[in-house]
């Protein structure tokens, strides 16, 4: 998982129903031919050298399928699992495939190890190598029974009839796990792309703004310079309109990042519920604060952005809902998602506690809850009678 979010009890109760599934899986694969070792092998080496081998396909199958459900695990680590899977498998027909043979209670002892391989390989690899491994491991069941004088048509019928039966029943808990990731990535990515248009959009504006001033000022100080020599008083007044055109420029960029940082209330919600709903978090915003002082505007609308914002980067909500009350002397905004979990305010949180300072500034006051993991920000701030 990203570094930078923290990790999500819900990904996690998800991960480990995955991983019971899988426990499963790779339980069949010591109980089916392990009968065989234990029940119907009665030579004391072949017992030993049988249940060696089926352990080793069943320890490196449960790495593999491991792996298969680990996100963030390096594509090294994922492959060198596959492949010591696939070495034990190859390793244990010596050992398994005489296991049981003989005798009228024979058992197909192998043949449950290929069911394994069938019902592994398509979790673990793409569909092509894995359609191809499967009919491989089919194909040596079917040779191994021959030549341990059973029936290979038997032995086909069970790893390949097996090994579906096995994919299907635990294929699905991981397919899903991976569409779950899948869409978590999406979200995170979503919230990150949201962030740099709205860089870009203030960089563009910067530069739109500064870039003629700049040229202009450039020209008219080449200007100056070189009328510094032979027309003095006229090199002054360049470079008195030199200073004016950067006075100007300094100006503007100041209105330029004052409204930046002063967004309009109204488009900071619609803004943040847009976010919201295009994350996957269902947001709804209610009531309106009408006309506002500058300063009350302002604050409020760093309010909703920051809370916004915590919504995308530390949370897993469902939900979002933004009230705004208005009364003769305060205005009150409230910011509820149910994203919180196990979690409690960060008293240090450095944007909360920028928030909270900013506020006091004014008069207001910042307070954050978590009730039934529900957590909610809440934000007052008087409004001065005209």
């Amino acid at each position: 998982m990203p570094t930078d979010t923290p990790r999500d009890p819900r990904l996690g109760r998800a991960r480990v129903a995955v991983l019971g599934s899988l426990v499963v899986s790779v339980a069949s694969t010591v109980i089916w031919p392990g009968i065989g070792a234990l029940r119907f092998e009665a030579r004391p080496l072949w017992q030993v050298l049988g249940s060696a081998g089926i352990l080793a396909v069943a320890i490196t199958q449960a790495a593999a399928l491991y792996a298969a459900a680990t996100p963030g695990l390096a594509e090294r680590t994922r492959r060198r699992y596959v492949v010591a899977f696939l070495v034990a498998v190859l390793a244990s027909v010596p050992l398994v495939a005489p296991v049981a043979t003989e005798g009228p209670e024979g058992w197909d002892t192998w043949a449950w190890l290929g069911a394994a391989v069938v019902g592994s390989v398509p979790l673990l690899m793409g569909t092509g190598p894995a359609v191809g491994v499967a009919v491989l491991a089919t194909a040596l069941s079917a040779a191994t029974g021959a030549a341990t004088g059973g029936s290979a048509a038997t032995f086909a019928v069970i790893t390949a009839g097996v090994g579906l039966s096995l994919l299907a029943i635990h294929g699905l808990p991981v397919v899903l796990w991976h569409l779950v990731l899948e869409a978590r990535d999406g979200r995170e990515a979503q919230a990150r792309l949201a962030i740099t248009e709205e860089r870009l959009r203030f960089a563009r504006d910067v530069h739109d703004l500064l870039g003629h001033h700049l040229s202009v000022i450039a020209l008219k100080a080449e200007l100056a310079q070189r009328l510094a020599v032979t027309d003095p008083e006229r090199a002054g007044r360049e470079a008195g309109e030199v200073r004016e055109l950067a006075a100007g420029a300094l100006a503007e960029m100041r209105e330029v990042v004052h409204g930046y940082r002063a967004v309009d209330l109204a488009a900071q919600l619609d803004a943040v519920a847009r976010v919201l709903g295009s994350s996957g978090v269902r947001c709804t915003v209610v009531g309106s604060p009408g006309p506002l002082p500058e300063t009350i505007a302002t604050g409020l609308a760093a309010t909703v952005r920051e809370a916004g914002t915590n919504v995308l980067r530390h949370s897993r909500a469902k939900w979002c809902r933004i009230d705004l009350v208005r009364t003769v002397d305060d205005v009150r905004l409230t910011v509820a998602n149910d994203g919180a979990g196990d979690a409690r305010p960060d008293t240090y949180s450095s944007g909360l506690q920028g928030l909270s300072d900013r506020l006091a500034r004014s008069g207001g006051r910042l307070r954050t809850t978590v009730v039934d993991g529900v957590f909610t920000l809440d934000a007052l701030l008087p409004v001065p009678r005209p």
